[in-house]
């Protein structure tokens, strides 16, 4: 069983930067890794996910300012969190074992989630 690990969240003012990280017990199978996030209310929804071959993808509402990345030596997963706005503010997961190529942003796909980091933008 895959078990993560996320770790990096905080409070933090708007134009404020965080930079997230999931440890994960061993390389998961899967085409994909990503992060999502969940506001209070609001469905889980996808922010940047990786793929095997290193391509990333992201939510529009955060292309530019944040940036995911792995380290694979490691199993660590990064989301480097530039520009926070108050509307980042949500819990947010790591996911790893995607289980369908090009549907990286389906939660309902993913195997292993973390426990969740919150995080916090103050206007």
């Amino acid at each position: 069983q895959v078990q993560l690990v996320e770790s990096g969240g905080g409070s933090v003012e708007a134009g404020g930067s965080l930079r997230l990280s999931c440890a994960t017990s061993e390389n998961a199978p899967g085409y994909c890794m990503g992060w999502f996030r969940q506001a209070p209310g609001k469905e889980r929804e996808g922010v940047a996910t990786i793929a095997r071959d290193g391509r990333a993808n992201y939510a529009d509402s955060v292309k530019g300012r944040f940036t995911i990345s792995q380290d694979s030596a490691k199993n660590i997963l990064y989301l480097e969190m530039n520009s926070l706005k108050p509307e980042d503010t949500a819990m947010y997961y790591c996911a790893a074992g995607g289980r369908v190529a090009n549907y990286c942003f389906v939660t309902d796909y993913y195997n292993y989630w973390g426990q969740g980091t919150q995080v916090t933008v103050s206007s």
